[in-house]
């Protein structure tokens, strides 16, 4: 028992007594405190509700388990490694029917990873730059940029999707256009791009030395093969981009030092490209040209109309939206950030780019990261123009073909989770990268 004694003389008259002070006995714990007293309460509350919301979701868990084995078709996964038997179109690796449902659905998820950095990429440039025009002090140049902001943000991506993918089809001319003495239609950039209405066909990259490929993972269904090419490029790139910052960073200490900034930007290019140029060069880089064989085009990289047309209409269509945010955080910066970078004598598009811009992204990059997530779940709706996504292979054929729904939507679930909180956690760093730091 701690208990703090205190004495303390007290004068009576010709004597001094001494007193002994002690603190009042602690109030012993009762169980009526947990809804009583107030420093108990708030956790008894947040403990009796987690112990509701687990006993719900295990009788949830239950009852389904069990109807499920009433109706002969008990909780199993087994159905991944049986056969796809059917075929996808626009694929990253190699891919046959005859591979299981899971390298099925891991072509797929691939595949909503493309659409996902294309999108969100393209739409961060359109929107950046629809939302620095909606500013502009030409009344015609805001109001297209109002009207683009509108007609998009208020008609659903599906409706934009489908609109996108019949202009495509229907406008576009056939392969049979770029065959004869006469052809209707013509190559592009030289004879190397073909757009067609059954896709755009690009150069490939192809190296006459190639140093070959790795093969992870054996013959497992996440199987796939690793360029060393592309490894020994993205070294060699890497190794001239880190180079190229320490001599930024020599540079400004010297600016600090003298006051003067010495011209370093040939040299900071040039450690980054004669490295990479080398590189290319011993690895016999050229290009593989599509070329009009029969009733198609063979030969160089063939992109869909289907995922033109989503990677078009999601961009767009979240890019109008980024517009809007980008608008409101450029209008949250003082006015005086303004008027002082051009009594500096700055010239409006670098006030823009070097002084609003840097500090609206504290504003603009929360919101982005809903927008970036919004756009990945959008993503989904390819399977309306054909496009073979995470959610066209495991939530449409593979569902389809083995009758394992829930199997097959928990799943679905579980990746878009894991797409969604990687994309906040990268977002979030960057976030906390771009604050201001308080000393």
């Amino acid at each position: 028992m701690n208990r703090r004694h205190e004495t303390r003389p007290e004068c009576h008259g010709d004597f001094s007594v001494m007193t002994t002070l002690t603190d009042p006995p602690k109030e012993q714990f009762r169980l009526s405190m947990l809804l009583y007293d107030m420093r108990y309460r708030s956790a008894t509350i947040q403990v009796i509700a987690l112990m509701g919301f687990m006993l719900l979701a295990a009788w949830l868990i239950n009852n389904t388990a069990q109807n499920l084995a009433a109706l002969g078709k008990p909780i199993d996964f087994g159905f991944l490694s049986e056969p796809a038997g059917y075929d996808i179109n626009q694929r990253l690796l190699d891919y046959n029917s005859q591979d299981s449902h899971l390298r099925a659905a891991f072509m797929g998820l691939l595949n909503t990873l493309v659409v996902a950095v294309l999108g969100c990429a393209t739409a961060t440039i359109l929107g950046v730059i629809i939302g620095v025009l909606r500013l502009s002090h030409n009344w015609l140049v805001s109001r297209l940029m109002t009207i683009y902001v509108e007609a998009f943000r208020n008609v659903p991506v599906l409706l934009w999707i489908v609109f996108i993918m019949a202009i495509l089809i229907e406008t576009l001319p056939a392969p049979r256009a770029f065959r004869g003495d006469n052809p209707t239609a013509e190559m592009m950039l030289g004879d190397s791009v073909a757009v067609t209405n059954r896709g755009v066909y690009i150069p490939e990259v192809l190296f006459s030395n190639s140093l070959g490929d790795v093969h992870l993972f054996g013959n497992s269904p996440l199987r796939f093969d690793v360029s060393l090419d592309l490894v020994v490029i993205l070294i060699v790139l890497g190794l001239g981009l880190w180079v190229s910052r320490l001599i930024k960073i020599r540079a400004d200490r010297i600016q600090e030092a003298t006051g003067d900034r010495p011209t370093t930007w040939y040299l900071r290019l040039g450690v980054v490209l004669v490295p990479l140029l080398v590189v290319l060069w011993w690895l016999g880089f050229h290009f593989g040209y599509p070329e009009l064989k029969g009733f198609n085009f063979r030969g160089g990289t063939h992109l869909r109309n289907s995922l033109i047309a989503l990677w078009l209409a999601l961009s767009l269509y979240t890019a109008a939206f980024i517009a809007e945010i980008v608008r409101a955080g450029i209008m949250a910066i003082p006015k005086g950030q303004t008027e002082a970078a051009a009594a500096l004598g700055l010239r409006p598009r670098r006030i823009m780019s070097l002084v609003i811009l840097p500090q609206a992204l504290r504003i603009i990059i929360p919101p982005l990261i809903s927008n970036y997530l919004n756009l990945t779940k959008n993503s989904s709706l390819a399977i309306a123009v054909g496009y073979m996504d995470i959610t066209g292979t495991l939530g449409g054929i593979t569902m389809n073909q083995t009758g394992r729904e829930l199997e097959c939507v928990l799943l679905l679930m579980l990746v878009y989770l894991l797409i969604s909180l990687s994309i906040s956690a990268v977002m979030n760093w960057y976030n906390e990268s771009v604050k201001l730091k308080e000393r």
